[in-house]
């Protein structure tokens, strides 16, 4: 069994149980996931296995999209509902209007600062474990992008909101910010990933739906084929002897480019590579700008190979 199989992950298990679960129960050599979901969240969660696992650098950046919850007029120490109350406020008067115009701050790019109850790492310790000891130390904001924020629902103290954003967005975060912009402060009270990159929760198993499929089932009707799953990525059809030539670590040029139908991509763009018969060869990562309008018959290496996948 080899593929991405998207679970829609129950509240109440970590990422990392869901992996092992799928693990025993297919036997599987290897499981990993794509991004983490924190143990109260759930939704979609594609998961790489056996040689899928290779996937995962690719899969994991992808846009991001949560339905929510956040609670006005409380602070925890891990900026959820599960966490210690720091401190709680009367929130019964924060009208709709001024929590529309809060969120405007949020659109767009910004940094956040990340949470010291969160997976990052500090001298190879996760920061979540110096948390628990009662440590705090020091972190750098990190520039990420909200392209849609949007408040659905306002019934004082709960607001359900829909977000969509880069990777690397905490959602836990963006709700306590919203509530110091407010001046009540607020915590994230529920959430769902709606969609992670081209995979949607509408079409994940759940786990109680997996314990019935065998799987024959699964591999039938469920997993997505690693072609497939590099679906956002935009592709370059090559012939034989080029598939020969990357499998055995050559590079391509700007000259064996001109030959092949290459969309135009900016520099540090990756590229699926694959046979005409649907087999996937690799991906790779262009060197510059390319447009297929301007190539010319030299020999300057133009892509630079990230990952090969057998035959």
């Amino acid at each position: 069994m080899d593929g991405v199989l998207l679970i829609n992950k129950p509240a109440g298990c970590t990422s990392h149980d869901v992996c092992q679960r799928v693990k025993r129960k297919f036997k599987a050599a290897k499981v990993g996931h794509t991004g983490t979901l924190d143990p109260m969240a759930t939704g979609v969660l594609p998961l790489c296995i056996n040689s899928a696992t290779r996937l995962v650098q690719f899969l994991m950046f992808g846009e991001k999209e949560y339905a929510g919850c956040m609670r006005l007029g409380i602070e925890t120490d891990t900026q959820d509902i599960e966490g210690s109350v720091l401190r709680t406020c009367d929130a019964a008067s924060v009208e709709r209007s001024a929590i529309d115009e809060a969120c405007v701050a949020f659109r767009g790019d910004i940094l956040q600062m990340p949470p010291m109850y969160s997976a990052l790492k500090r001298d190879g310790v996760p920061l979540y474990r110096l948390a628990r000891e009662g440590k705090t130390v020091e972190r750098e904001p990190r520039r990420v992008t909200v392209y849609e924020l949007d408040v659905l629902a306002c019934e004082p103290p709960d607001v359900r909101f829909r977000v969509v954003c880069s990777h690397g967005t905490y959602m836990r975060t963006l709700c306590h910010d919203i509530g110091q912009k407010l001046a009540c402060g607020a915590v994230l009270s529920g959430l769902e990933r709606v969609r992670t990159g081209g995979f949607h929760v509408r079409d994940a198993l759940t786990l109680d739906a997996l314990e019935l499929l065998s799987a024959e089932d699964v591999s039938r009707d469920y997993l997505i084929g690693l072609d497939d799953a590099l679906r956002g990525l935009p592709e370059v059809v090559v012939d034989d002897a080029m598939a020969v030539r990357l499998r055995n670590g050559l590079s391509l040029t700007t000259c064996d480019m001109s030959q092949l139908n290459v969309p135009v991509t900016t520099g540090g763009q990756l590229l699926k590579i694959r046979l005409s018969g649907g087999a996937l060869v690799g991906v790779v990562q262009t060197t510059g700008v390319c447009d297929p309008a301007i190539l010319t018959g030299e020999s300057t290496r133009a892509w630079k190979t990230v990952r090969i996948f057998a035959r």
